[in-house]
């Protein structure tokens, strides 16, 4: 698996990662959101660089000539909530691509353990397909995982490109064992950060996407 971290280079990136992390712009969820969708333009349009493509003849007004156009067919797939507005950045520059959606969540089990739990999908067939999957935080490595292995029972994808906003090292060595290391997957990171904290957030991260992008969630215990 390859990893890129476009955070290394300058570029207008890191300006949209600077503010999704700044606590004071956080209060805008507008714009929030719109940075987000920023950073998934900005990875689709790294990513459109990898992929194959094939001449296809157009007509001018004055003559007719060659351009080369993507030749893949693809896929772009998110995990609701929090992935909605890095889906949109991907599907504003992939216009033609097809879409899928998953849900998932995290609960601690019966063990104590933290698992990610995956109810919903809705998705085409991928086999031969180029799959795109986004998804904002890739803290443990455990939802990018079990969202990856789900849409896997729709076919086999030729190439997947697994796009996150922020990761860690530590979802990173998950990501390597769990899919043994596969050459077909490439993981794009906008940028990785060096740990977690107790309660698996990435630090310094930015918090919680989804409640950042579309206000705080409540959960049933909190009603208790």
């Amino acid at each position: 698996m390859k990893v890129i971290n476009l955070s290394e280079h300058n570029s207008v990136l890191n300006q949209y990662l600077r503010e999704i992390r700044d606590v004071t712009i956080q209060k805008d969820p507008l714009r929030f959101r719109k940075n987000i969708e920023r950073i998934g333009e900005f990875m689709a349009i790294e990513v459109s660089k990898t992929l194959d493509y094939e001449a296809t003849e157009v007509q001018t007004p004055l003559a007719a000539t060659s351009v080369p156009t993507i030749s893949d067919q693809l896929v772009i797939a998110t995990i609701l909530r929090a992935g909605l507005p890095l889906h949109q950045g991907f599907l504003n520059v992939f216009d033609r691509a097809e879409n899928a959606f998953l849900s998932a969540y995290r609960r601690v089990n019966k063990a104590g353990e933290l698992e990610i739990v995956a109810e919903y999908m809705a998705a085409p067939a991928i086999d031969g397909k180029t799959l795109i999957v986004a998804d904002p935080m890739l803290a443990t490595g455990m939802s990018m995982e079990v969202g990856y292995l789900a849409l896997l029972r729709h076919g086999t994808p030729k190439h997947t490109h697994l796009c996150c906003t922020i990761g860690t090292p530590q979802a990173i060595e998950c990501l390597r064992t769990s899919l043994n290391d596969r050459e077909d997957v490439t993981l794009w990171c906008a940028a990785i950060d060096p740990v977690l904290n107790e309660k698996k957030y990435i630090v310094p991260g930015l918090g919680d996407a989804g409640d950042l992008c579309y206000g705080t969630k409540i959960h049933l215990s909190d009603r208790n």
